[in-house]
């Protein structure tokens, strides 16, 4: 079956649990997660489901980007350059595509107490110069970095299925001609329900 250095039977909490360690090459690994309330057990067992997502997403496409909402920032840019050649109702969707990707890097700011006005307009400014591809919201010291510096990074393809999602969904949004307001349908079948029952009952007396 196998090598390795150590087997034994050990007492965890009040499970057994057999512990093998010192395997050559192991195809396959346990990671015991303990907590003081299951709630904070849940809470570390997603976090690493996620570590380990993102470390799969790395090893499949290994191709990295700049973290801190420097791609968001980066792309709303050059899709404000790009709508005015378009002109038209395109022009304006474009224009509202790349404010709503701008979200990103908004929300951090928000969530680490920053004001999102100053960081969004200092971030827009760093995004302007050269290499400003690389700057994104630093939420430890609040300001905008180099997020490649920091080593703030993220899997190119988790940003590849965003965008596509996002475009797709604004895709469906512009195609909508009419919109039917399925309380004001309700509210005028009540109407039409009780003038119909004052009506049968008119007719009774």
């Amino acid at each position: 079956l196998g090598t390795a250095k150590l087997v034994e039977e050990r007492k965890v909490a009040d499970e057994k649990m057999v512990f093998v360690e010192g395997c050559p090459n192991p195809k396959a690994v346990s990671i015991l997660i303990r907590g003081g309330l299951e709630k904070a057990v849940d809470e570390a067992e997603r976090s690493l489901t996620d570590a380990l997502s993102v470390v799969a997403d790395v090893i499949e496409d290994p191709y990295i980007v700049p973290g801190g909402g420097a791609p968001e920032a980066e792309i709303a840019k050059e899709l404000r350059k790009y709508a005015p050649q378009v002109g038209g109702r395109e022009q304006l969707a474009i224009e509202a595509f790349a404010n709503a990707i701008e979200v990103i890097p908004r929300t951090l700011a928000e969530n680490s107490g920053l004001d999102p006005i100053d960081i969004m307009a200092e971030l827009r400014a760093a995004h302007e110069k050269d290499d400003g591809w690389k700057y994104g919201v630093d939420v430890f010291k609040g300001k905008i970095d180099d997020m490649l510096n920091l080593g703030v990074i993220e899997p190119l393809v988790v940003k590849e299925h965003a965008m596509k999602a996002a475009m797709e969904v604004a895709s469906l949004v512009l195609r909508i001609d009419d919109v039917i307001a399925a309380g004001k349908l309700e509210e005028e079948k009540k109407k039409e329900e009780k003038k119909e029952e004052e009506e049968e009952k008119s007719e009774f007396d």
